[in-house]
């Protein structure tokens, strides 16, 4: 199975395809989708729209794991990853994928163990965990966790591990 993992930014969206097979987990595709400098911003919620419906066109996952929202202290840059969010919610929903979210304390507890990790932790164990030559860049890093994330909580529910309709709340929640 492949599952699709973002990291939403109104400037970089950090994106990490993982496959799974067996007990493998396998590093299919990881960058970044860098929006134009000084792009109007509508133009720039295009792009990323546009940058993950290429990407499931291309790798065609099942599933995409998307970091949710936190709290943030400027209101204006929330907004802006809200709808950096929003652009790759239509784009996986438009392309039938199942949706799940992640906090950030979620992915870091899943994949390094302490939910208040730094990104220099985070990159260091999805370079581990998937056999990488280099440490993914800190976006790249941050998709591909939410992947593993991802993925480490579907197998505990065998259904979701065939690529079966979801029935509920396995961590974060299904947004369909």
């Amino acid at each position: 199975m492949r599952v699709l993992g973002v990291d939403p930014g109104s400037r970089i969206t950090g994106y990490g395809i993982v496959e799974k097979s067996e007990r493998m987990l396998r590093c299919v595709r990881s960058g970044q989708i860098k929006t134009r400098k000084g792009a109007p911003f509508p133009e720039k919620i295009h792009q990323i729209f546009q940058g993950i419906r290429d990407l499931i066109e291309t790798y065609h996952p099942r599933q995409m794991a998307i970091e949710d929202i936190f709290y943030a202290k400027n209101v204006k840059s929330s907004l802006k990853l809200g709808h950096a969010r929003g652009a790759a919610l239509v784009a996986a929903t438009e392309a039938g994928l199942d949706i799940y979210e992640y906090t950030p304390l979620e992915i870091k507890k899943a994949v390094v163990g302490y939910g208040r990790a730094s990104k220099e932790q985070v990159g260091a164990m999805v370079r581990v965990i998937l056999k990488l030559d280099a440490v993914p860049g800190p976006d790249a890093a941050d998709a591909l966790a939410a992947a593993i994330c991802h993925l480490n909580w579907i197998r505990l529910d065998p259904r979701q591990a065939r690529g079966e309709a979801p029935t509920g709340e396995v961590s974060g929640s299904n947004t369909q």
